[in-house]
């Protein structure tokens, strides 16, 4: 049996202060979040809220996926137990555990590139829809 690819960079500190761009998807890429959007922002919020040292930039709720900019500052918590944390708030709000088994990092380094994924998280719907219809047109 293969175990997950650890993708996560070598030696780097994931509690460090910062800006962390995480994307998190549905298992098998069902449209769970299709009309559970809100609940899915509420459960953010609120791990937001009750985390020390993490704030939120920005964030989108897709039909299958979720992209999140995470802001750690004095952060309690590493990354990776920040995204557990939500993905298991989720699941129980949802009743069932509904994530993929891991989750896409990217430490963003400079304002340009945060401003650059901030652009993407916003056209991220409208290309989803894009690509939607011309699938069945």
């Amino acid at each position: 049996m293969r175990g997950l690819k650890d993708i996560r960079l070598k030696r780097y500190n994931y509690q460090s202060d910062g800006y962390y761009f995480v994307t998190v998807v549905a298992d098998a890429r069902l449209n769970y979040f299709q009309n559970r959007k809100e609940e899915v922002n509420l459960e953010l919020k609120d791990l937001v809220n009750k985390t020390k040292g993490l704030s939120l930039d920005f964030s989108v709720v897709m039909p299958n996926h979720v992209h999140i900019i995470f802001v750690l500052n004095s952060s309690e918590l590493k990354l990776g137990e920040i995204v557990r944390r939500f993905k298991a708030k989720v699941s129980h709000k949802f009743k069932e555990f509904i994530w993929q088994p891991n989750y896409y990092e990217h430490v963003i380094r400079n304002e340009m590139a945060l401003n650059r994924i901030r652009k993407y998280i916003l056209n991220n719907p409208e290309k989803e829809i894009i690509e939607f219809k011309q699938f069945y047109e």
